[in-house]
């Protein structure tokens, strides 16, 4: 697929409150300029800022991003630690822009399993964003959507009868838009356990763009095409 230039605008204007990412191709990115994995995903958190950015300027309510999942422990230890110490690095240079710019940040997932320190940052970040009005940043960390929907229908059978009003009252996304639009980079079409639920009615798009490469003019493109499909929501 290829961008278009960027526009000025928001996203709002295309329709879309909630833009969900599964941001994938750093490994590939990286292997092409025949670099390290760690290298690919240090361009990649690069790439985080920018869209995180872009997604504000266009008046998006939310944000989320696929940065962990409970299934990326299979990964070699070198690696998650390189993921762990990216994390470490966005948290504490990052916090100070997201207070600045009324962003909000979420986590979701069970980050609480993390490194102890992680959880600190995690936390003190997320209070110290907790009254910021603009977009929300979700990241999901050690998230996994089936596991989500679970814990969901146990909160909700703990408390009375199991309804998809009372599970969705439960996952970690409650707080935040119904989810309009899911986008996955590198060419890969599959939802690899994320937002299972939150995208029943979603829209996907699907770009062959490596996570790294991808920009605030693939963000529009993609919403440009969502603000021209047809939602009916099971109806004609």
């Amino acid at each position: 697929m290829s961008a278009v230039a960027a526009s000025t605008g928001d996203g709002a204007a295309c329709g879309a409150r909630h833009v969900a990412i599964i941001m994938d191709g750093n490994g590939r990115w990286a292997k092409k300029r025949m670099m390290p994995r760690a290298f690919g995903h240090k361009r990649g958190v690069d790439t985080v800022r920018e869209i995180a950015r872009a997604a504000r300027d266009m008046g998006l309510e939310a944000l989320t991003l696929y940065a962990f999942s409970s299934e990326n422990w299979k990964r070699p230890a070198d690696e998650i630690a390189d993921l762990m110490g990216l994390l470490r690095s966005f948290i504490r240079n990052d916090l100070d822009e997201l207070v600045a710019n009324n962003t909000r940040l979420k986590i979701i997932g069970d980050y609480r399993a993390l490194a102890p320190d992680i959880v600190e940052l995690i936390e003190d970040a997320m209070a110290r964003t907790a009254q910021n009005t603009g977009t929300t940043l979700a990241i999901a960390l050690n998230y996994g959507s089936q596991q989500e929907i679970a814990r969901a229908a146990a909160k909700a059978a703990a408390k009375g009868a199991i309804t998809p009003e009372a599970i969705e009252a439960e996952l970690d996304t409650a707080c935040l838009p119904p989810l309009d639009l899911l986008i996955r980079t590198s060419g890969e079409i599959r939802l690899s356990n994320f937002l299972l639920w939150q995208a029943a009615y979603a829209e996907m798009w699907f770009t062959d763009v490596l996570w790294p490469d991808f920009t605030p003019a693939h963000l529009r493109e993609a919403l440009e095409q969502f603000a021209a499909r047809e939602r009916r929501f099971g109806g004609r």
